[in-house]
């Protein structure tokens, strides 16, 4: 059976390979590495990047390890034991509005108890929601998800849906994508078939999304959109502070703060009771932020 360290070492090179790919389309910037330690056990490399097209970046690797706090076991419904977890997470900000924001993540978490299981996925938040696009995204995930299960896909999209919303706006924080966490052998699945998927997921990130990049990044836009990028990075911070179960392990385990809050924007706005122009792109793309569209 495949070990944790196998894991690890994998997650590793998708890092380096992510990010050597996306250094090559931004053209300028260059990722910055911090390794760190956990004084609990364990570490990670965090990488940033600020150039010329992706404004902000962070693409992160993590291995920790060391007794489970309380509060994560009784959220997780296990009892108190030793745990790992592994994964690479990435946020990206780009800096022309018409280019989208995405997020992915993939990880693997297990306890000294036996429970193992992976977790992940890949969503998009565009400031512009424009159809080709969006459906472009999602059959490409389809495509990785049907490989491996019939049933991924419209699970996990609707997994998306209902985790990447925020409750309070009412609204979904973009088109979604496919989310999943606690996969085990209990969904018929090899652990190394399901690692198999896990692996599929992380690298189809770059073709997805350098696709969108290129697409896109070179656009002129006006100050009225660059206004809307910022209005809906807010969004993003809202989310991230408020409902990401992500952003809480993180601190609850005594993670880098500097790694967790790395999904910020580097510059967001709210502005009271905003309501985007009747007719506009922008509210457009506010009437689809919501549940259930059938992009594949």
């Amino acid at each position: 059976m495949i070990q944790k360290e196998n894991i690890s070492s994998y997650f590793q090179l998708l890092q380096d390979d992510i990010c050597s790919q996306l250094e090559k389309e931004d053209g300028k910037g260059t990722f910055q590495e911090d390794l760190w330690e956990r004084e609990g056990g364990g570490g990670g490399r965090s990488r940033a990047i600020s150039g010329q097209h992706i404004e902000k970046g962070g693409v992160n690797f993590s291995a920790v390890h060391g007794p489970m706090p309380e509060k994560i076991s009784n959220a997780l419904g296990l009892s108190a034991a030793n745990f790992f977890a592994t994964g690479v997470s990435i946020v990206l900000h780009p800096q022309n509005p018409l280019v989208p924001i995405i997020h992915m993540n993939v990880r693997y978490f297990e306890m000294d108890t036996g429970h193992w299981w992976f977790g992940g996925g890949i969503d998009l938040t565009p400031h512009y929601i424009v159809d080709v696009e969006a459906k472009f995204f999602h059959q490409e995930l389809k495509k990785v998800c049907d490989n491996h299960h019939p049933e991924f896909y419209p699970r996990f999209k609707k997994w998306a849906d209902d985790y990447f919303y925020l409750k309070h706006r009412d609204e979904t924080r973009g088109i979604g994508g496919i989310f999943f966490d606690r996969l085990n052998e209990g969904e018929g699945l090899s652990k190394e078939a399901l690692f198999s998927y896990v692996k599929d997921v992380g690298e189809a990130f770059c073709p997805i999304y350098l696709k969108l990049l290129a697409d896109n990044k070179n656009k002129t836009f006006t100050e009225a959109e660059k206004k809307w990028q910022l209005l809906r990075r807010g969004r993003y911070v809202e989310f991230n502070l408020v409902w990401d179960r992500g952003t809480k392990f993180g601190l609850d385990t005594n993670g880098r703060t500097e790694s967790i809050l790395m999904s910020m924007p580097p510059h967001a706005d709210w502005l009271y009771n905003y309501q985007p122009k009747e007719g506009s792109k922008e509210a457009e793309t506010q009437q689809l932020l919501k549940k259930g569209i059938d992009w594949a």
